[in-house]
């Protein structure tokens, strides 16, 4: 409303508040400044929204900060075993490159 973009009929109407007065008075009360502090009226499923994205974007991190610390440790583990084979990452890597990974006892492919 501050910015101009609704009337305080339209927030009311939108926020199911019975009369813009009362609107107004919020405004004038915790509006920015021109007609008071700026505030934001959600409903009760936008609270709950908000909160879950929080979760979510809070468990994403900590899955991210796993993963980074997974990755420190594997490049620390082959730094000390290509040191133990006295042999440099960079060697071990391209001896490694070419070779397929997959198979048994020696076997390419499933």
């Amino acid at each position: 409303m501050e910015a101009g973009e609704k009337c305080a009929f339209a927030v009311a109407r939108k926020y199911e508040i019975k009369g813009t007065n009362t609107v107004l008075r919020w405004v004038r009360q915790f509006g920015s400044g021109k007609y008071g502090k700026v505030i934001r009226v959600q409903k009760a499923d936008e609270v709950n929204e908000v909160a879950r994205l929080r979760s979510q974007l809070r468990q994403a991190k900590e899955a991210l900060a796993d993963a980074h610390m997974e990755l420190v440790l594997e490049k620390a583990f082959l730094a000390e075993a290509c040191e133990q084979m006295d042999q440099t990452v960079e060697g071990f890597k391209k001896k490694q490159g070419g070779r397929r990974r997959t198979g048994r006892l020696g076997r390419t492919g499933n």
